[in-house]
Protein backbone atom coordinates (compact mmCIF):
# COMPACT_ATOMS: atom_id res chain seq x y z
CA UNK A 1 0.00 0.00 0.00
CA UNK A 2 1.31 3.62 -0.98
CA UNK A 3 2.38 5.59 2.34
CA UNK A 4 -0.18 8.31 2.97
CA UNK A 5 3.62 11.20 2.81
CA UNK A 6 3.93 9.56 -0.28
CA UNK A 7 0.85 10.41 -2.43
CA UNK A 8 0.29 13.40 -3.85
CA UNK A 9 -2.39 15.69 -2.04
CA UNK A 10 -3.94 19.38 -2.06
CA UNK A 11 -4.04 21.21 1.17
CA UNK A 12 -5.99 24.78 1.15
CA UNK A 13 -5.68 24.78 -2.82
CA UNK A 14 -1.64 24.01 -2.73
CA UNK A 15 -0.65 20.80 -4.65
CA UNK A 16 1.72 18.82 -2.42
CA UNK A 17 4.09 16.83 -4.48
CA UNK A 18 4.89 13.22 -3.56
CA UNK A 19 7.99 12.73 -1.14
CA UNK A 20 10.19 10.61 0.29
CA UNK A 21 9.37 9.24 3.74
CA UNK A 22 12.24 8.82 6.18
CA UNK A 23 11.17 8.21 9.85
CA UNK A 24 13.70 6.32 11.75
CA UNK A 25 13.45 8.41 14.99
CA UNK A 26 10.14 7.40 14.91
CA UNK A 27 10.90 4.04 16.34
CA UNK A 28 13.44 5.17 19.77
CA UNK A 29 11.47 3.84 22.62
CA UNK A 30 9.14 6.27 24.47
CA UNK A 31 11.65 6.65 27.78
CA UNK A 32 14.40 7.87 25.04
CA UNK A 33 12.42 10.56 24.19
CA UNK A 34 11.47 13.96 25.62
CA UNK A 35 8.74 14.62 23.06
CA UNK A 36 7.12 12.04 21.96
CA UNK A 37 3.61 11.81 19.88
CA UNK A 38 1.34 9.71 17.88
CA UNK A 39 -0.97 10.66 15.12
CA UNK A 40 -1.12 14.46 16.59
CA UNK A 41 -3.65 16.37 14.62
CA UNK A 42 -5.14 20.22 14.76
CA UNK A 43 -8.21 21.09 12.55
CA UNK A 44 -9.77 24.35 12.59
CA UNK A 45 -13.38 24.71 11.81
CA UNK A 46 -12.84 26.01 8.71
CA UNK A 47 -11.67 22.82 7.49
CA UNK A 48 -8.01 23.19 7.40
CA UNK A 49 -5.78 20.92 8.73
CA UNK A 50 -3.04 22.79 10.08
CA UNK A 51 -1.46 19.26 11.84
CA UNK A 52 -1.39 16.43 10.47
CA UNK A 53 -1.19 13.26 11.98
CA UNK A 54 2.16 13.98 13.47
CA UNK A 55 4.28 10.87 14.58
CA UNK A 56 7.36 12.97 16.09
CA UNK A 57 9.95 11.22 18.39
CA UNK A 58 12.90 13.98 19.90
CA UNK A 59 15.79 12.13 21.72
CA UNK A 60 16.81 13.13 24.46
CA UNK A 61 20.00 15.24 25.29
CA UNK A 62 19.52 16.34 21.47
CA UNK A 63 19.36 19.51 20.34
CA UNK A 64 16.45 18.73 17.77
CA UNK A 65 15.51 20.99 14.52
CA UNK A 66 12.04 21.51 13.76
CA UNK A 67 12.61 22.46 10.07
CA UNK A 68 9.66 23.95 7.63
CA UNK A 69 8.48 27.11 5.76
CA UNK A 70 6.42 29.45 7.40
CA UNK A 71 2.87 28.03 7.80
CA UNK A 72 4.12 24.76 7.38
CA UNK A 73 2.81 23.80 11.20
CA UNK A 74 5.15 24.21 13.42
CA UNK A 75 4.21 27.10 16.00
CA UNK A 76 0.98 25.45 15.87
CA UNK A 77 2.49 21.84 17.12
CA UNK A 78 4.37 23.44 19.76
CA UNK A 79 1.04 25.30 20.75
CA UNK A 80 -0.45 22.08 21.08
CA UNK A 81 3.18 20.29 22.95
CA UNK A 82 2.84 22.76 25.81
CA UNK A 83 -1.25 22.53 26.23
CA UNK A 84 -1.62 26.40 24.92
CA UNK A 85 -3.76 24.45 21.82
CA UNK A 86 -6.06 21.51 22.24
CA UNK A 87 -5.42 19.17 19.47
CA UNK A 88 -8.20 17.57 16.97
CA UNK A 89 -6.87 14.09 17.09
CA UNK A 90 -3.83 11.93 18.36
CA UNK A 91 -2.06 11.96 21.92
CA UNK A 92 1.36 13.37 22.86
CA UNK A 93 4.04 12.59 25.78
CA UNK A 94 7.05 15.35 27.24
CA UNK A 95 9.38 13.59 29.34
CA UNK A 96 7.62 10.53 29.47
CA UNK A 97 4.43 11.61 30.95
CA UNK A 98 1.57 11.26 28.80
CA UNK A 99 -0.69 14.74 28.26
CA UNK A 100 -2.17 16.66 28.83
CA UNK A 101 -2.95 14.91 32.16
CA UNK A 102 0.13 15.52 33.48
CA UNK A 103 0.88 19.36 32.34
CA UNK A 104 0.50 20.28 36.52
CA UNK A 105 3.94 18.12 37.16
CA UNK A 106 5.58 18.35 33.97
CA UNK A 107 5.87 22.00 33.01
CA UNK A 108 7.86 23.36 35.68
CA UNK A 109 10.54 21.42 34.06
CA UNK A 110 10.24 22.72 30.60
CA UNK A 111 10.85 26.13 29.58
CA UNK A 112 9.51 27.73 26.64
CA UNK A 113 9.64 30.65 24.01
CA UNK A 114 7.14 31.11 21.91
CA UNK A 115 6.22 33.75 19.25
CA UNK A 116 8.62 36.20 20.34
CA UNK A 117 9.75 37.30 23.41
CA UNK A 118 7.36 40.31 25.09
CA UNK A 119 8.92 42.50 28.12
CA UNK A 120 8.23 45.93 29.77
CA UNK A 121 10.75 48.08 27.95
CA UNK A 122 11.02 50.31 30.85
CA UNK A 123 12.11 48.04 33.61
CA UNK A 124 15.73 46.71 33.45
CA UNK A 125 16.32 43.04 32.34
CA UNK A 126 16.42 41.77 36.11
CA UNK A 127 13.23 43.22 36.96
CA UNK A 128 11.61 41.61 33.98
CA UNK A 129 12.11 38.56 35.20
CA UNK A 130 10.91 39.06 38.83
CA UNK A 131 7.87 39.67 37.28
CA UNK A 132 8.31 36.34 35.20
CA UNK A 133 9.37 34.29 38.47
CA UNK A 134 6.28 35.94 40.23
CA UNK A 135 3.51 34.92 38.11
CA UNK A 136 5.08 31.14 38.81
CA UNK A 137 3.02 29.17 41.05
CA UNK A 138 6.29 27.03 41.51
CA UNK A 139 8.40 29.36 42.38
CA UNK A 140 9.67 29.89 46.08
CA UNK A 141 9.87 33.70 46.12
CA UNK A 142 12.83 33.34 48.96
CA UNK A 143 15.05 32.15 46.28
CA UNK A 144 13.99 34.41 43.62
CA UNK A 145 17.53 36.28 43.58
CA UNK A 146 19.58 33.24 43.33
CA UNK A 147 17.29 31.75 40.62
CA UNK A 148 17.80 35.33 38.62
CA UNK A 149 20.83 35.55 38.77
CA UNK A 150 21.63 32.37 37.61
CA UNK A 151 19.79 32.64 34.95
CA UNK A 152 21.15 35.94 33.97
CA UNK A 153 24.40 34.49 34.15
CA UNK A 154 23.68 31.39 32.27
CA UNK A 155 22.82 33.91 29.16
CA UNK A 156 25.28 36.04 29.33
CA UNK A 157 23.51 39.08 30.63
CA UNK A 158 24.88 39.21 34.35
CA UNK A 159 26.60 42.67 33.20
CA UNK A 160 23.26 44.55 31.65
CA UNK A 161 20.88 43.00 34.53
CA UNK A 162 20.56 46.66 35.28
CA UNK A 163 20.22 48.25 32.10
CA UNK A 164 16.76 48.89 30.68
CA UNK A 165 15.25 46.50 28.38
CA UNK A 166 14.97 49.24 25.66
CA UNK A 167 18.45 49.44 25.52
CA UNK A 168 19.16 45.88 24.76
CA UNK A 169 20.35 44.77 21.00
CA UNK A 170 18.17 42.13 19.37
CA UNK A 171 20.16 39.45 20.67
CA UNK A 172 20.18 40.75 24.37
CA UNK A 173 16.37 40.52 23.95
CA UNK A 174 16.56 36.59 22.72
CA UNK A 175 18.97 35.96 25.48
CA UNK A 176 16.87 37.40 27.88
CA UNK A 177 13.49 35.65 26.80
CA UNK A 178 15.43 32.53 26.85
CA UNK A 179 16.62 33.55 30.41
CA UNK A 180 13.26 33.72 31.38
CA UNK A 181 12.79 30.14 30.34
CA UNK A 182 15.81 29.26 32.28
CA UNK A 183 14.48 30.56 35.73
CA UNK A 184 14.31 26.62 36.72
CA UNK A 185 16.10 23.73 36.02
CA UNK A 186 14.84 22.57 33.01
CA UNK A 187 15.05 19.01 31.65
CA UNK A 188 13.40 20.51 28.14
CA UNK A 189 13.63 23.88 26.52
CA UNK A 190 11.22 24.25 23.73
CA UNK A 191 12.36 27.82 21.20
CA UNK A 192 10.08 28.42 18.42
CA UNK A 193 12.52 30.70 16.29
CA UNK A 194 14.61 31.75 18.62
CA UNK A 195 17.18 33.89 15.54
CA UNK A 196 14.05 35.15 13.88
CA UNK A 197 14.82 39.34 12.97
CA UNK A 198 18.03 38.89 14.42
CA UNK A 199 21.19 40.42 12.93
CA UNK A 200 24.08 38.14 12.15
CA UNK A 201 25.68 38.86 15.47
CA UNK A 202 22.91 38.32 17.54
CA UNK A 203 21.98 35.13 15.40
CA UNK A 204 25.64 33.97 16.18
CA UNK A 205 25.09 34.84 19.91
CA UNK A 206 22.10 32.58 20.28
CA UNK A 207 23.35 29.82 18.62
CA UNK A 208 26.31 29.88 20.43
CA UNK A 209 23.86 29.81 23.71
CA UNK A 210 22.16 26.77 22.47
CA UNK A 211 25.10 24.70 22.24
CA UNK A 212 25.55 25.47 25.94
CA UNK A 213 22.55 24.59 27.32
CA UNK A 214 22.65 21.47 25.14
CA UNK A 215 26.10 20.22 26.54
CA UNK A 216 24.55 20.78 30.02
CA UNK A 217 21.61 17.94 29.46
CA UNK A 218 18.93 19.91 28.50
CA UNK A 219 16.94 18.97 25.49
CA UNK A 220 16.49 21.89 23.36
CA UNK A 221 13.79 21.87 20.75
CA UNK A 222 14.04 24.45 18.16
CA UNK A 223 11.80 25.36 15.33
CA UNK A 224 12.78 27.10 12.64
CA UNK A 225 12.43 28.23 9.05
CA UNK A 226 16.28 28.78 8.04
CA UNK A 227 18.20 25.66 6.89
CA UNK A 228 21.79 27.23 7.76
CA UNK A 229 20.94 27.96 11.18
CA UNK A 230 19.59 24.53 11.86
CA UNK A 231 22.59 22.61 9.99
CA UNK A 232 24.93 24.50 12.32
CA UNK A 233 23.05 23.78 15.88
CA UNK A 234 21.44 20.69 15.37
CA UNK A 235 21.86 17.07 15.92
CA UNK A 236 18.61 15.47 14.38
CA UNK A 237 15.75 17.38 12.95
CA UNK A 238 12.03 16.95 11.41
CA UNK A 239 11.03 18.00 8.59
CA UNK A 240 7.62 19.71 7.64
CA UNK A 241 5.59 20.74 5.00
CA UNK A 242 2.01 22.21 4.71
CA UNK A 243 1.33 20.05 8.27
CA UNK A 244 2.85 17.04 7.13
CA UNK A 245 6.07 15.45 8.58
CA UNK A 246 8.04 14.37 5.90
CA UNK A 247 11.40 12.70 7.57
CA UNK A 248 13.03 12.92 10.77
CA UNK A 249 16.39 11.39 12.14
CA UNK A 250 19.85 12.31 12.69
CA UNK A 251 20.97 14.91 10.34
CA UNK A 252 23.88 12.50 9.15
CA UNK A 253 21.42 9.95 8.74
CA UNK A 254 19.57 12.30 6.40
CA UNK A 255 22.56 13.29 4.54
CA UNK A 256 23.49 9.63 3.85
CA UNK A 257 20.45 9.45 1.53
CA UNK A 258 21.84 12.33 -0.76
CA UNK A 259 24.42 11.58 -3.23
CA UNK A 260 28.19 13.08 -3.08
CA UNK A 261 28.74 14.85 -6.13
CA UNK A 262 32.28 16.05 -7.85
CA UNK A 263 32.47 19.16 -9.87
CA UNK A 264 35.27 19.67 -12.22
CA UNK A 265 36.05 23.47 -13.82
CA UNK A 266 37.29 22.84 -17.61
CA UNK A 267 37.18 24.79 -20.90
CA UNK A 268 37.02 21.30 -22.19
CA UNK A 269 32.88 20.43 -20.86
CA UNK A 270 32.31 17.53 -23.75
CA UNK A 271 35.75 15.97 -23.13
CA UNK A 272 35.12 16.21 -19.32
CA UNK A 273 31.92 15.15 -19.75
CA UNK A 274 33.21 12.01 -21.67
CA UNK A 275 35.71 11.03 -19.30
CA UNK A 276 33.25 10.95 -16.43
CA UNK A 277 30.98 8.64 -18.01
CA UNK A 278 33.50 6.34 -19.12
CA UNK A 279 34.87 6.08 -15.58
CA UNK A 280 31.25 4.66 -14.56
CA UNK A 281 30.51 7.67 -12.51
CA UNK A 282 26.30 8.24 -12.80
CA UNK A 283 24.21 11.94 -13.40
CA UNK A 284 27.08 13.39 -15.31
CA UNK A 285 25.99 17.35 -16.15
CA UNK A 286 27.35 20.03 -17.87
CA UNK A 287 26.80 24.00 -17.41
CA UNK A 288 28.39 27.06 -16.40
CA UNK A 289 32.16 26.09 -17.11
CA UNK A 290 31.67 22.98 -15.36
CA UNK A 291 30.89 19.10 -15.25
CA UNK A 292 29.78 17.21 -12.21
CA UNK A 293 28.32 13.43 -11.61
CA UNK A 294 27.63 11.45 -8.56
CA UNK A 295 30.45 10.08 -7.32
CA UNK A 296 29.40 7.18 -6.02
CA UNK A 297 32.30 4.75 -4.49
CA UNK A 298 35.19 6.21 -6.77
CA UNK A 299 38.22 8.12 -5.51
CA UNK A 300 38.49 11.77 -6.43
CA UNK A 301 41.77 11.05 -6.88
CA UNK A 302 41.57 8.45 -9.47
CA UNK A 303 39.09 10.90 -11.50
CA UNK A 304 41.16 13.26 -11.56
CA UNK A 305 44.17 11.33 -12.71
CA UNK A 306 41.83 10.17 -15.75
CA UNK A 307 40.69 13.70 -16.80
CA UNK A 308 44.16 14.46 -16.62
CA UNK A 309 45.14 11.25 -18.98
CA UNK A 310 42.70 11.91 -21.32
CA UNK A 311 43.60 15.44 -22.43
CA UNK A 312 41.30 17.51 -20.36
CA UNK A 313 42.21 20.35 -19.19
CA UNK A 314 41.29 20.90 -15.12
CA UNK A 315 41.38 24.05 -13.66
CA UNK A 316 39.69 22.68 -10.52
CA UNK A 317 37.78 20.07 -8.77
CA UNK A 318 35.88 19.66 -5.37
CA UNK A 319 33.92 17.07 -3.82
CA UNK A 320 30.67 18.16 -2.93
CA UNK A 321 28.71 16.73 0.09
CA UNK A 322 25.14 17.34 0.11
CA UNK A 323 23.67 20.15 2.41
CA UNK A 324 20.61 20.17 4.53
CA UNK A 325 19.46 22.32 1.83
CA UNK A 326 19.81 19.29 -1.04
CA UNK A 327 18.41 16.87 1.66
CA UNK A 328 15.21 18.97 1.26
CA UNK A 329 15.14 19.57 -2.01
CA UNK A 330 15.70 16.00 -2.56
CA UNK A 331 12.33 14.81 -0.15
CA UNK A 332 10.13 17.77 -1.15
CA UNK A 333 10.85 18.98 -4.64
CA UNK A 334 11.50 22.68 -3.56
CA UNK A 335 13.52 24.61 -1.00
CA UNK A 336 13.10 27.44 1.18
CA UNK A 337 14.82 30.08 3.63
CA UNK A 338 18.22 29.55 3.51
CA UNK A 339 19.48 32.13 5.03
CA UNK A 340 16.70 34.13 5.90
Amino acid sequence: MESRAGRDAVTGGEAVPAVRERTPSATLPAEDCSIVTRGLTKRFRSGQVAVDALDLAVPRGSVFGFLGPNGSGKTTTIRMLLGLAAPTEGTWELLGTPMPGGMASVLSRVGALVEGPAFYPYLSGEANLRRYDAADPAADPRTASARIGLALDRVGLAAAARKRYRAYSLGMRQRLAIAAALLGPRELLILDEPTNGLDPQGTREVRGLIKEIAAGGTTVFVSSHLLAEVEQMCSHIAVMRTGRLVAQGPIAGLRAGEAVRIRVETPDLAGAAAVLAASGLAQVRTGDGEVSAELGAAAPERICAELVAGGVAVRGLAVQRPSLEDVFVGLTGEGFDVNG
